[in-house]
């Protein structure tokens, strides 16, 4: 084995063993300055108020102004320990003991390899807008950059100076180093994104699924939700089960919401949301939480021409049709009774869960006056109350709230051939009439006006047979012969065939004179008809009978005198 003098006589004085070669070339390397534009990773070791301390692996340390640390804000962006890139700077003094370093020629120099990889590899970039120019805005990647108006958005976008300020991503359209020259454009990345995401949703999405989303934006009909690259409508009748006028009741752009997938068509790329569905239906259960004739409270949210809607619950409204509102027929509209934001208790009367309707009543709140009606009016009673309303067949007179009664027109005169009511009667006006007959269960109270008076046809029938001689007034004539007047409002007919020396007259000449007064023979009567026949040529007749008469009679008195026989043909042709 060798000794250490036998080593140290291998190597004689002024040589250097293999390891001492190794630490000389490193010493070397450190010693040695580095290339103009060469790339250098240093770290900061101090930092004075005017310039940086760089530790960049050379024996001497380097030196960078603070002036290229400073941010637009003021703000120095280094701190002692930070790895920074930097070149040595030959353009600058060289402070005494440090070599003059650049973070901006090095940062720049990372920049374009930077870009360079970005554009070769069609990547994304984070960059932020420094300002507005003219067709587009500036965009700082490391180095400044153009993007154009038409490449800011997918849309065409208005307010550039929203961006100014903003980091944006962006892609590298073009890029020319030797130039300085880079034009990005925001629009593709936007559009690269949506497509990855709105492939990464596409994947995933499915009818049932519960997903969260972004409110896009609101129309009238739904909202618009981004489910991450891709929009699904959420319709404003699958926000709630409740009434909802406008869709922003509910969500308002950029909330955070969870919905549930109704339909997906894939090819289409249509997708129905729905928010109601996450809960349960309220109308699953309804009949046992508003069994029938139960009493609720709800808020009108709506009034119509035939009713009022009452909310019951959230997603649960019931209806008061306007005949179940009050006992009154008078009531012309809902609006009388109700109104939109009361609070009014109601009747459940019918629930319908299949069809979602529920029928409420105010008046059963109160009770049914046709229940009692005959407790109150008797059949032959008068009352005096006001005309409510008239119809070709008859007056409606308002008995009490809830209590009409149908004066017939073939009750309002005994005498007058009345074509409307309006002839005798006017709404509103005050009138007595007489209870006729009562029917509670079809709610029906039937009134006469002309039963206050005695019946004159039923007076003459009463009082008249045939064969009565009676006075009368000829009032008008037909084609067929005479109406005579023999009391007020009874009339009779006298034909043309009771009339004697009516066929020698024109058959448009009235055979008796209008207006005179003269007797006539009843020859027929019918009371249900209320038919009266009258005769002139029956009272001649009866003349004709008596003289001939009066002559048997005389001509069998055998035992009479001349003298008498002569008086009583006298008497007779003076007759």
């Amino acid at each position: 084995m060798a000794s250490r003098a036998d080593e140290q006589n291998l190597n004689p004085p002024g040589s250097v063993d293999e390891t001492d070669y190794e630490q000389l070339i490193e010493d070397y390397t450190h010693f040695a300055p580095p290339h103009e534009g060469e790339l250098l990773e240093g770290r900061v070791v101090k930092r004075h108020e005017t310039d940086v301390i760089v530790d960049f692996g050379y024996k001497s340390e380097g030196l960078v102004p603070i002036e290229q640390f400073i941010q637009p804000d003021g703000t120095i962006q280094v701190q002692v320990g930070d790895t920074i890139d930097v070149m040595v700077d030959r353009q600058g003094i060289q402070p005494e003991g440090y070599i003059l370093l650049s973070h901006e020629k090095a940062s720049r120099l990372r920049s374009w390899d930077n870009l360079e990889k970005a554009f070769r590899d069609n990547l994304v970039l984070s960059g932020r807008v420094t300002g507005r120019i003219k067709g587009g805005l500036s965009v700082d990647v490391g180095v400044p950059a153009f993007m154009p108006g038409s490449q800011i958005d997918m849309r065409p976008a208005h307010n550039l100076d929203s961006f100014i300020g903003r980091d944006i991503p962006v892609k590298i359209v073009k890029l020319n180093r030797r130039r300085g020259n880079v034009v990005v454009s925001r629009k593709m990345a936007v559009e690269e994104e949506q497509h990855t995401r709105k492939s990464a949703a596409l994947h995933v999405l499915e009818e049932g699924a519960v997903v969260t989303g972004i409110v896009k934006n609101l129309t009238d009909y739904g909202a618009f939700i981004d489910l991450g690259g891709i929009d699904g409508l959420l319709h404003v009748s699958d926000m709630s089960y409740g009434r909802i006028s406008h869709p922003s009741e509910l969500v308002h752009a950029g909330d955070e919401i969870t919905v549930k997938v109704l339909k997906f068509d894939k090819e289409k790329e249509r997708i129905s949301l729905g928010l109601k569905q996450l809960v349960p239906d309220p109308w699953q259960s309804i009949e046992e939480r508003y069994p029938s004739g139960s009493r609720v409270i709800g808020r009108v949210v709506s009034v119509t021409d035939y009713g009022a809607f009452v909310e019951l619950e959230a997603g649960v409204e019931g209806l008061i049709h306007i005949s179940e509102m009050t006992w009154s027929r008078r009531m012309k509209h809902p609006g009388k009774v109700v109104k939109v934001g009361d609070q009014v208790e109601s009747v459940v009367l019918d629930v319908k869960s299949k069809e979602r309707r529920v029928s409420l009543g105010i008046k059963q709140l109160e009770p049914d006056p046709w229940t009692t009606v005959a407790e109150r009016y008797a059949i032959g009673s008068v009352v005096e109350r006001r005309v409510r309303k008239l119809t070709d067949f008859g007056a409606f007179i308002e008995i009490e709230e809830g209590i009409d009664g149908l004066v017939h027109i073939s009750d309002l005169s005994w005498t007058k051939r009345v074509k409307h009511p309006s002839e005798l009667v006017k709404k509103g006006q005050l009138v007595q009439a007489v209870i006729l007959n009562i029917d509670a269960p079809n709610r029906r109270l039937s009134l006469g006006v002309k039963q206050l008076q005695p019946d004159a046809w039923e007076s003459f029938f009463r009082t008249h047979q045939v064969g009565d001689v009676v006075r009368g007034r000829v009032c008008r004539a037909a084609n067929f012969g005479v109406f005579v007047e023999l009391a007020p409002g009874v009339e009779g007919l006298c034909h043309r065939s009771e009339i004697p020396g009516a066929s020698e007259r024109r058959h448009d000449e009235p055979p008796l004179t209008i207006g005179e007064e003269m007797d006539f023979k009843v020859v027929r009567l019918n009371e249900a008809e209320k038919k009266i026949g009258l005769s002139v040529r029956a009272l001649t007749d009866d003349e004709e009978r008596t003289r001939l008469e009066d002559y048997q009679r005389h001509a069998a008195a055998a035992t009479m005198t001349i003298e008498e026989v002569m008086n009583i043909r006298v008497k007779t042709e003076s007759r």
